[in-house]
This record gives C-alpha cells, sequence and structure tokens, in this order.
C-alpha cells in the first residue's frame, strides 16, 4: 500500500486511481486519512464532528462506480445536510438538530463515490471571512497557527492545506470559499450562480447570493467534482448554461490568447497591503508569459452604492436564516443562544422593509449589468482575493453596542474584491501562487462570464503548471 506521506500528497483524482486500478482499497485510504486528521487537527481545529463509524461502513460496502470513488472527504457544517449526523451551521441555536435526509448535493456526492469521514468547522450562520465560532472555538491557519483560516469555509480549506484530504466541500455568499482558499494558499472555485442545486430545502439562497462546490488542491479535482455534482435539480427556479462538455476535459484544453484585466486598487481607491499588489501584479506578470493579452483595468461601479446593497441583502438573508430555522425546529431564538455580532447584524437585517430589501437587489442587478459590460472587452478580470495577509485571530471581535455594519466595513477591507462575483453571479476563483516573505499565501482571484467556468479552469491548469503549488507544504502538515 501506498505510504501514509504520499497519500497525504495525491489529489483525489490520483486517489481515486489508485482505488480503480485495485492498487488501494477505500477502506485503506480512509484509515489513512483518518490517521492524518488525527496527527494535526489538535493543532487547528477543522474538524469539528468525525463521523468514522459511517465512514468504514461506507468503505467496506459497494461505494458507487463514480468519478471519484473511495476519495475520503470532509463536509462544510453548513447547508449541506447529512441525515445521521449532528448538523448545527456554527450556532447554538441548532441544539440537537440531527437531519433525516441528505441535501442534494449530499446525494450527489455520495453518488460521485467519495467517503465522509467528518464535518468541518464554520463561523456561526457562516457569517464572515474568519472561521471562529464559540461553538467550536477557531479553526487555526496551517502556516501560522495564530492566525485566521479566512471563513466561511474556514475548516476546509485548512483540512485541506493541512493534507487531511484532498478535497474539502465549502459554500460562498460573498468569498466563503475563495477567502479561505487564499488564507490557507490552496484552490477554490465559486461556480456560476445555480450550477450547483441547493434542494432540497432551498430553490436559491439570499437572492442568488449563494453558491456551492469544493476547496482542492489540484485544479483537476475541482473540475471532476464539479461535473459530479452539477446540473439542475428538478423544481429548481432557475439553472446555469449548461457547458458545452464536461469540466474535466477543459484541464488539458489550450486556454487560446485571454484578454485579462488586472485591478491593484479596490473600486473605493483604497490602497491595499503591498503584499496582495506583489502578489496580483506577479500573477499579471505570469498571465502575460503564458501569452495572454493583460491590461490594469476594472468596472466603473458605485462603491458606496454597491457595500450598501450588498450588505443589506446579506443581512436580511442572514436573518430569514434564522426565521427559516425556528420555523423548522418550532422555537423562538432567543439572544443568549447567538453570538452577539450575529445577533446584532440580523437585528439591523429585521430593520429592513420588503420593499428596502427589494431595491438593494434592485442596485445589486444594476451594478451586475455594468460589470457584464465590462466582461464584453475582457475575458478575466484579475483582482487581490485579500487586502492583506492572512490577519491574526481576533481581528475582527465584535464590540458590543457598536453598529455592526461598520465591522462588516472592516471584514470588506480584508476582502475587497470577494463580494462582486456573488453579486453577479459570475464564477470566480482563487489561485495559490504567491507567498509572503514570512510564507503566509497571498492568493489571487480571477473572475469569469457568467457560465464560462471553462475558461477558469483552462487559464487555471496553465497556471498550476508554471506554478505547481500543491508541492508547498505548510508547518502544519499531516503527511
Amino acid at each position: 500500500m501506498t505510504g501514509l506521506t504520499e497519500l497525504a500528497s495525491l489529489d483525489a483524482t490520483a486517489q481515486a486511481e489508485l482505488v480503480r486500478r485495485r492498487e488501494v482499497t477505500p477502506l485503506e485510504l480512509l484509515e489513512a486519512a483518518i490517521a492524518r486528521v488525527e496527527k494535526v487537527n489538535p493543532a487547528i481545529n477543522a474538524v469539528v464532528f468525525k463521523m468514522y463509524d459511517q465512514a468504514r461502513a461506507a468503505a467496506r460496502a459497494t461505494l458507487p462506480a463514480g468519478p471519484l470513488s473511495g476519495v475520503p472527504f470532509l463536509v462544510k457544517d453548513f447547508l449541506a445536510e447529512y441525515a445521521g449526523v449532528p448538523f448545527t451551521e456554527g450556532t447554538a441555536y441548532l441544539g440537537k438538530y440531527i437531519p433525516t435526509e441528505d441535501s442534494e448535493l449530499v446525494r450527489r456526492y455520495k453518488r460521485a463515490g467519495l467517503v465522509f469521514l467528518g464535518k468541518t468547522n464554520t463561523p456561526e450562520l457562516a457569517v464572515g471571512p474568519t472561521t471562529e465560532p464559540r461553538l467550536f472555538g477557531p479553526t487555526r491557519n496551517p502556516w501560522d497557527t495564530g492566525r485566521t483560516a479566512g471563513g466561511s469555509s474556514g475548516g476546509a480549506a485548512a483540512a485541506v492545506a493541512a493534507g487531511m484530504v484532498p478535497m474539502a466541500h465549502g459554500n460562498d455568499a460573498g468569498g466563503s470559499i475563495r477567502v479561505p482558499a487564499a488564507c490557507c494558499g490552496v484552490f477554490g472555485l465559486k461556480p456560476t450562480r445555480a450550477r450547483v442545486p441547493l434542494g432540497p430545502h432551498y430553490g436559491d439562497l439570499i437572492s442568488g447570493l449563494v453558491a456551492e462546490h469544493a476547496l482542492t488542491r489540484s485544479v483537476r479535482d475541482s473540475a471532476a467534482l464539479l461535473d459530479a455534482v452539477s446540473g439542475p435539480e428538478l423544481g429548481d427556479p432557475y439553472w446555469a448554461p449548461p457547458p458545452a462538455r464536461p469540466f474535466a476535459a477543459e484541464i488539458a484544453a489550450p486556454a487560446g490568447k485571454l484578454r485579462i484585466a488586472f485591478s491593484t486598487r479596490t473600486i473605493t481607491g483604497a490602497e491595499i497591503s503591498p503584499h496582495c499588489v506583489d502578489a496580483v501584479e506577479d500573477a499579471a506578470r505570469l498571465c502575460a508569459h503564458l501569452g495572454h493579452e493583460v491590461v490594469e483595468a476594472m468596472p466603473r461601479i458605485d462603491a458606496e452604492r454597491f457595500f450598501l446593497a450588498f450588505t443589506s441583502v446579506l443581512a436580511a438573508g442572514f436573518t430569514w436564516a434564522i426565521d427559516d430555522w425556528t420555523r423548522r425546529l418550532g422555537r423562538a431564538p432567543t439572544e443568549d443562544l447567538f453570538e452577539p455580532f450575529v445577533w446584532a447584524f440580523t437585528g439591523r437585517g429585521r430593520q429592513f422593509t420588503a420593499p428596502q430589501y427589494l431595491l438593494a437587489v434592485q442596485d445589486l442587478q444594476r451594478i451586475s449589468r455594468t460589470v457584464a459590460r465590462f466582461f464584453a472587452d475582457h475575458d478575466v478580470w484579475l483582482t487581490p482575493m485579500l487586502g492583506e495577509p492572512p490577519v491574526p485571530l481576533g481581528t475582527f471581535a465584535y464590540q458590543s453596542g457598536t453598529d455592526p455594519f461598520e465591522l462588516r466595513r472592516k471584514m470588506a477591507r480584508f476582502t475587497p474584491f470577494s463580494y462582486f462575483a456573488n453579486a453577479t453571479g459570475q464564477p470566480a476563483m482563487a489561485v495559490p501562487t504567491y507567498w509572503t516573505p514570512e510564507g503566509l499565501p497571498v492568493g489571487n482571484q480571477y473572475i469569469g462570464r457568467f457560465g464560462d467556468e471553462a475558461t477558469l479552469f483552462r487559464l487555471a491548469s496553465q497556471i498550476e503548471a508554471e506554478r505547481p503549488w500543491a508541492r508547498r507544504h505548510p508547518p502544519v502538515w499531516a503527511g
């Protein structure tokens, strides 16, 4: 059997191939992954529920002959419900809730042959760009355990970065896949709106801001997994344009000569960390080296209107989330069951009338049209993913009694470009090609046209071949 160290360095595609060739069994892959979780999770707190018994039973049984059959996998403790396993969304309010049915996404993961061995940490209700819930404690960055792993899929990103598993589920309402990917030095793609279904409980979420996918160490794993789970579910309110061919086929395809715009300043004109500027400029030079046309440009929009509209829709959306759970659980929420920031932020959400909410949605849709016109002349928009390298834990601590929107402004300065793709529904990816002199990853963001993950996968595959980031391991490494 391949050794523990070697398995930790293999991506999911390679592990699945070992299973297909019968060089390793799913149970052997699983036991190696469990050993890796046990080795490093105490240092980073990425996995908050262990599903070892269910995983061993699944690995011993006959798994579906899916594209990733036998590969160990972690699911984020948010949105994706797994029947029979505790589900908290990072909040004490859900108490001892245990789902009685799988989410559609979990069903599709199972059909792909994945073996679930645990659930990853998330901030309360997935609110914020750092994973520090009161319920489970903070997830620590494997590159520096005093710093954030990002949020809200911080547990997933840290687990993949530390070598526990090659890929892990995440979701994204304002950067929650891409921000932790950038913080932890892994690949993270947010697909086009409605590419991945949200059933059975939801049609869309927060006027289409939320998307489901994963964090991976390789680009090909992201493409293979998206192939396995994408496509509409019966009854979905709308769906993404179908791809011309499988996403996995894009990995070896030529990217052609793309017109790539890049930005080193935020839409407000505010400066960002020199490290993040260096990261984008380095990526722009790399793209030019790969044969693409690279120009400095960005859409012109009203930054303040965008921030207020997006934050208002987000606040109302998370308030709805509490009301949704109130209806499902049959008990009223009380302040003592929530963290002060979440309670205050959703309190602001309750202040919006239905017309005010729809006005904010209208503003986002108008801005989306402006951004779409920008993409008539550009294939890809390259931006910083972070405004500064991963910040120390506790940076976004909330002071009770203050305006929660002001803390959101601080969070937005840390993630200055992450919200665009959620507002517009476009696919966007965080690509880890830059580390600071201190050894902290600083990923860049690439946004594609609506429905065009294919171009992003082709470009990412080019970049990965030129800068193979998976060879870099953090100080906290399971191999």
